[in-house]
């Protein structure tokens, strides 16, 4: 593993409410990590990027993510969370970089959202 990969699975994965997870790459939407067994798909990454593109639209139309139209719940310059029934997930933005988690309706929201935030946070403070 590397060491995104090893902060995927420690900092998210390992609280045991995010389903699986991802590290993207801003500049080209490269994927830089995932949590085992988990590989976004372009559809998937792009409904991700157009969200934080328009905030706006994603809050007032959702986001249609891996098959599914999910409500839109928070959509900003640095957040986006999203939930179906029982599931969903959350983006975070930093400068260089796009963290995803998601969640199982087994699975706590506000852990995900709390583990993928201070992750973000942590890249934030190292200006990544």
């Amino acid at each position: 593993m590397n060491l995104l990969q090893n902060l995927i699975h420690e900092s998210l994965v390992a609280t045991g409410h995010v389903e699986c997870a991802a590290i993207i790459r801003r500049k080209d939407s490269s994927i830089r990590a995932t949590s085992v067994g988990y590989t976004p798909s372009s559809e998937q990454i792009e409904a991700i990027t157009t969200a934080f593109k328009n905030p706006p639209q994603a809050r007032e139309h959702g986001i249609y993510f891996n098959g599914a139209s999910y409500s839109c719940i928070r959509a900003d310059k640095n957040s986006v969370y999203a939930k179906k029934s029982r599931s969903g997930f959350i983006a975070v933005r930093t400068s260089t970089l796009i963290i995803f988690g998601s969640y199982s309706s087994s699975m706590y929201p506000a852990v995900c959202v709390e583990a993928v935030e201070k992750l973000g946070e942590y890249f934030r403070e190292k200006n990544k």
